[in-house]
């Protein structure tokens, strides 16, 4: 996946989250997480695209470590959501499954850019 497609990816992320904190009931629990979840799942595209400007690889592997980390986060807080019946399962899972995928993603980024000789 290119940089542009996983910038492209990752806004859409963001958009869907948002979409889906907006679903969320306007409880003190559905508050609360919903601000944690837009939160987490807005800053997944914010700090990719911080890491795409690093100005060396060990800022370029620590930003992503921070994208990972958001888009574990999200899926922490999506699994909260369905277990606490704020929202049925299948409004959540597609994006649930979509941040563990961008989680396996940026790992894998992660491994092969500390493994990639310095330039």
């Amino acid at each position: 996946m290119t940089e542009k497609e996983l910038k492209h990816r990752t806004k859409q992320f963001a958009l869907r989250v948002i979409s889906l904190v907006d679903a969320l009931p306007s409880t003190t629990a559905g508050r609360a997480i919903g601000s944690q979840l837009v939160r987490s799942g807005t800053s997944v595209g914010a700090n990719y695209r911080a890491a795409c400007r690093g100005r060396s690889r060990a800022e370029f592997v620590s930003k992503l470590g921070t994208v990972e980390e958001e888009a574990d986060e999200s899926a922490y807080w999506m699994e909260l959501v369905v277990e606490g019946s704020l929202l049925p399962q299948d409004r959540v899972l597609p994006l649930h499954q979509e941040a563990d995928e961008l989680t396996a993603i940026f790992a894998s980024s992660i491994k092969s850019a500390r493994r990639k000789p310095s330039e």
